[in-house]
């Protein structure tokens, strides 16, 4: 069954500066700046994340593209998800992207995620100030998929459903009339000689709906969920529910303190849950954004490499892979640094997560 699954890894491109950032952060920043200030708040904390084998990198340098790329080859991850960062025709992190288009050598399959929000200063946990607004027309909706369809799917490393390039839409219910951009995608990638797209959304902000309602061909179901059953501690808030959502909202609260979460008792709660064959699997590694949020920080504690593991290898024994069409398993993140979410070697686990992935696969779950 696992030569058929293809484990895709998340990507952020993050990770070298840009006039953006030096702008509204200081020269030179880029997400090693938060993940190198962390601090344990508590006993036992892992903080900070720092990187093991490939370092603190840049990912200008082709010999660290190369370098991610031959370690999740090694280690079963079939390709990247990129982040993909459009705002009205400006683009923001697209240089490595940019750069592997132009080396032959980064061979890895790659798709795209457009992380269509508005650029706030999430990097250090400030989301209610705004550094760039996310807008949509129709008009926009044409504009980027033209450029999607001339520069990214023509790209023959580019992943494909049956020959359709493969695009996934992080909120879709930030659009006006999203069954309408949809079909203003399709009918241009069909005009430019791309021919039908494979669209998908990410089940992220509490969106369940059927993706073929939609319009879209599947979905993603995006880890990590925050269920109250999995909180650790205690936060002041009297409604713990509203506190969760405020993790990853701009309203103000009252209370700022950060909420802890049993990645153990995380695990066996989605181990719960039913498998619907048109929603593609998520798994976390981990997850601390204590690096990035000044308050308001989501962590989970007692993630190790077993525990992923059996995880894993519950979703690879009993999802239906056999009604499923895309057999694409995702994986976040390969590199989410700052959220304390990565495969990449730390200097804790070392390779530890990267081999626990490939027994997995290679053993079916078993």
């Amino acid at each position: 069954m696992s030569n058929q699954i293809k484990p895709i890894a998340i990507y952020l491109p993050q990770f070298h500066p840009i006039p953006d950032n030096d702008r509204w952060w200081g020269k030179g920043f880029t997400e090693w700046t938060n993940v190198a200030k962390a601090k344990p708040l508590f006993k036992g904390h892992y903080q900070p994340h720092l990187p093991a084998d490939l370092g603190f990198y840049d990912l200008r340098l082709e010999e660290t593209r190369l370098a991610q790329e031959q370690l999740a080859k090694e280690y079963g991850i079939h390709g990247f998800c990129y982040y993909h960062y459009w705002f009205n025709g400006k683009r923001l992190l697209h240089e490595p992207l940019d750069r592997k288009l132009k080396n032959p050598k980064e061979n890895l399959p790659f798709m795209l995620c457009w992380a269509n929000e508005n650029w706030t200063r999430r990097w250090d946990g400030e989301e209610q100030e705004i550094l760039m607004n996310q807008e949509y027309s129709f008009e926009d909706d044409a504009q980027h998929f033209n450029f999607l369809c001339h520069h990214y799917f023509t790209d023959e490393r580019y992943i494909r459903h049956n020959g359709k390039p493969v695009f996934i839409i992080y909120r879709p219910k930030l659009f006006a009339d999203i069954n309408k951009t949809i079909k203003i995608w399709r009918d241009i990638a069909i005009e430019k000689g791309i021919g039908e797209m494979h669209l998908g959304y990410m089940q992220s902000w509490g969106v369940y709906d059927d993706p073929l309602l939609m319009g879209f061909d599947f979905a993603v179901e995006f880890q990590p969920v925050f269920p109250k059953s999995a909180i650790y501690n205690s936060p002041k808030s009297e409604n713990i529910l509203n506190r969760i959502l405020s993790i990853f909202t701009s309203e103000e609260k009252n209370d700022t303190s950060n909420i802890v979460f049993d990645y153990k008792k995380l695990v066996a709660i989605q181990k719960q849950k039913k498998f619907v064959s048109n929603v593609s699997p998520c798994l976390i590694p981990m997850w601390d954004n204590s690096a990035r949020r000044k308050k308001n920080a989501a962590i989970f504690i007692n993630s190790t490499p077993e525990i992923y593991g059996d995880w894993l290898g519950f979703i690879v024994k009993n999802f239906p892979w056999k009604l499923n069409n895309e057999k694409f398993l995702f994986i976040n993140a390969w590199n989410e640094w700052a959220e304390g979410n990565h495969l990449e070697p730390c200097q804790k686990w070392g390779k530890k997560y990267l081999k626990i992935t490939k027994e997995n696969l290679e053993n079916n779950g078993q």
